[in-house]
This record gives structure tokens, sequence and C-alpha cells, in this order.
């Protein structure tokens, strides 16, 4: 039986990534670009995104929205509040106008993350995440940004965004998103390669080729190993034609994208941020101070003076924040009771950390992704070797580095669970109970509580049955 493909299609794709900014900052923030301490900065890159949605609208021959302009006015004054309202107004009415949802609606984006960002109490760690990114990264290379703070973050604070200027700035979320490869092309084409809307088809087409094979697979072989990963649907209607419908869908045909513009620009350094974990990268990744380094060729092993830097750097870097307490020999449930002391009782007698960063559950969950990215290299590192010593050697290194991102956002469930995958890999399920036990203490995880539950009871009977 000949079957054909229903995908989701550039059209509904390109809708995932129109509120790309879902999370407005407190009501009770007080900051304003005028009190920014990068205020200069942040004013000038707010005025070169509106010349370059203007440019951009006038390219495709589509008249100036009003929205557009209400959201640069308010911009203009600083005020994030207004900004964010005429933000709101804006992306409700691109869910179904065209003329707003085009190649300058990215350019608009852009320009929103510094309100996304800043109002949220934080801002020494969304500058100092910023600056330290690009200073890490070589002119001329290739940056692919992942979550908001990656992407929005090093676009503000980057010389020239629209330039490539140190870098060139790719957000690996918006990739499926056509108006997005067009924003790109404008910016960059000519000086990279840059995706086009033929890759997009194309990627697309050879995801949904794969999929249908490794369902079949599945199907055929039920006792088997899945081949589709967990969250990744795919199913064939009454007709015959495959049906791809979930989030993890999506992360599949962008992470051709991302191999199809490593592939086509081999003349440039790559360092990326990551939003999720795509497979291909793994063999390619190493450290590199916050965020990683996607090397040309595949790496035999990291050496041990890289996993030994790289330790270094974090314990120094998040000394501030959390205090000079947290070394190789600290327990699983040592964090747990700095967790529940200082984030969950905000009891802070003897912390030595920062306590603005105690109350930034924003910068919480940034600083732990990045450290939790990099401690995901190890882990896929320990799991994919034959060899004992470099396993264990790996085990470690991915170990010291969750216990850190973990201390940083306890709460964070992508930690959590990272974490606890390979603690229980490792046949340690008796941590790994502490750590889901010490999540679910946590107030930011209310609404997750039977997800929590429900992990908790499967760790309690692994401990049970040892």
């Amino acid at each position: 039986m000949k079957t054909t493909v229903r995908f989701l299609g550039v059209v509904v794709l390109s809708i995932l990534t129109i509120v790309g900014c879902s999370k407005k900052p407190t009501a009770s923030s007080t900051w304003s670009v005028d009190k920014s301490q990068v205020s200069a900065q942040l004013k000038g890159f707010e005025v070169a995104q509106e010349k370059q949605a203007r440019a951009l609208m006038e390219k495709d021959g589509k008249p100036w929205p009003a929205e557009y302009g209400n959201f640069f006015r308010d911009a203009a004054k600083g005020d994030w509040q207004a900004a964010t309202n005429s933000f709101e107004v804006l992306s409700r009415r691109a869910w179904e106008d065209t003329n707003l949802h085009c190649t300058a609606w990215s350019a608009m984006l852009d320009a929103y993350g510094v309100f996304e960002l800043f109002p949220n109490g934080a801002e020494k760690y969304w500058i100092a995440f910023g600056n330290d990114i690009i200073q890490s990264i070589p002119p001329g290379s290739i940056y692919f940004g992942g979550a908001d703070a990656g992407r929005f973050l090093v676009t503000a604070l980057m010389e020239s965004h629209a330039d490539g200027k140190p870098f060139f700035m790719l957000s690996q979320n918006p990739l499926t998103d056509g108006t997005y490869l067009h924003y790109l092309q404008a910016m960059y084409g000519g000086k990279i390669y840059t995706l086009t809307d033929e890759d997009l088809q194309k990627c697309i087409q050879d995801y949904t080729t794969d999929a249908q094979r490794r369902l079949a697979h599945d199907q055929q072989y039920p006792r088997e190993p899945k081949q589709l990963k967990p969250g990744e649907e795919v199913k064939l209607d009454s007709n015959g034609q495959i049906q791809l419908s979930s989030q993890m869908n999506v992360i599949g045909v962008r992470e051709l994208l991302t191999k199809i513009v490593f592939d086509k620009n081999p003349d440039r350094e790559f360092y990326i941020v990551e939003g999720f974990p795509l497979d291909w990268m793994y063999p390619y990744l190493e450290p590199h101070s916050l965020i990683m380094k996607l090397n040309r060729q595949p790496l035999a092993q990291l050496s041990d003076e890289t996993v030994q830097a790289d330790a270094d750097y974090w314990s120094k870097y998040i000394t501030p924040m959390i205090g000079n307490w947290l070394n190789k020999d600290t327990t699983v449930k040592d964090i747990a009771a700095f967790a529940e002391k200082v984030y969950t009782k905000q009891d802070l007698g003897g912390f030595t950390g920062d306590p603005q960063f105690v109350q930034s559950t924003d910068a919480q969950k940034e600083f732990s992704k990045l450290r939790s990215s990099i401690a995901g290299i190890y882990m896929w590192r320990a799991q994919n070797t034959k060899d004992a010593l470099e396993k264990q050697r790996m085990s470690d290194a991915a170990d010291f580095a969750f216990k850190q991102a973990w201390a940083l956002c306890p709460y964070s469930l992508e930690t959590v669970y990272r974490y606890i995958n390979l603690l229980t890999k490792e046949g340690r399920a008796d941590e790994a109970l502490v750590v889901a036990q010490a999540a679910a203490k946590m107030p930011e995880n209310g609404d997750r509580m039977a997800t929590l539950h429900d992990v908790i009871s499967n760790l309690q009977r692994s401990v049970n049955q040892k």
C-alpha cells in the first residue's frame, strides 16, 4: 500500500514560533531600559531592530503595520509593561494575519526578547550570561542559540546581530518557520550558507520517511527496543496517511536542518547553547566555558585536561551564586538538604552565595540548563563506550556536572529527570529517589506533583527490590 504524508506543514510549524516568548515579566518589577546597566546598548539594539523590521517589510512589499509601530514606540520609551502589552496584542493578531507574521516578525521578536528577560529581577545575571557567552565565541563563528535566553540575551548584547558581528547567530527553535529562514537569508545571505525553503521541505520529507520506517519497525518487532523516541507521535490514519503531530516531530526536523547548516559551512567554527538535545551533535561536542563547541570532526574522547578545566571553570563560576561548598565528594543527600533549606524554606543562615540569585527563578533555570547540557555530553559518552574505564570517567564527570546543575536549580525538572536517568542507569536508584523527593518539595513544582509522585513510586519500588 502506498503511504502518503500528512505533516504539520510549514505554516503550522511556523505557529509554534509565533508566540516564542510566552512568559510575561513579573508585575512587581521596577526595571526599565533607562535604569539598565546596559541602557545605551539596549536602546541602540531596539533602534536597529526597528530599522531592520521596516526594511524587511518594504522588501516584502508590505505596509508597515500599526501593531509593529505601537510595539517599537513603547520599546523606544523603555517601558517594559507597555512594550509587553503591545506585543501581546501583536502576537494574538499574528496567529491569523500573514502581514504580521512575515519576515519582519523575527526582527520584532528579537527586539521583544529584551522585555521578556531583563525585567525579571536578575539583570546582572542576564548581562553575565550574554556577555560571557559572546566573549567566549571567536569572531566569524556560527552560534546556535537555544532557548529564550540563549537567543535573546546574546542577540541584544552582541555588537551587531544583523551584521553578524562578531559572529553569526542562528536560533534553533524557529528553524522550522519559513519566515525565520527568510530573516536569516536577509541578514546573512552571501556571508554564510543559510537555509532555504527547499531545505526545509526536504528535511520534512526526510524526517517523515525515516519516522515511517521506524514506526514500521516498532510495529513489526514489538519486543525489540523502540526506535521511535519517547513523545515522538507517528501514526497512520485510516487512509494510510502518516500523521506527525508532536513537538518531538518538530525537533526531529530541526535536527536535520542544523546538520545542513553545519555541513554547508565547513570553514566556520560552531558553538551552541542547547535548546533540546540533538543526537547527531553529541560525538562532536565538548565543553566550552558556559556553552559547548561543535567540532568539525567527531572526538574519540574528551581529554582529562578538558574535563578538569570544565569542572574548575564551573566551580569558580557558581561559587558567587550558591557558595563554595559543592565538590565531587558532596553527596546527593547534602545537595537535597541545601535545596530544602535555601530554596524551599528560604533560610539563608550560613549561606555564602548571592541572595539575589536565590530569588531569581529565571537565572536559576537558565544557568542550570547550561550546566546540565554539558553534563549531557558526558552522559552520552558514558553510555556509548564499551571501555569500562572510559565509562566510569565520563560517568564521574556527568555526575559532578549534574550535581552542580541541580544545586543551581533544584526544581528544574529538565535537570532533575536527566540526573535521575543517569543515576538509575548506574544502579543508584536510592540516590535518584532522593533527587525526586527533593524536587517534589519545591513549591515551583506544585502543578507537576502527579508526575513526580509517579517517578517517586517507581524509584521506591526499585529501591525495595534491591
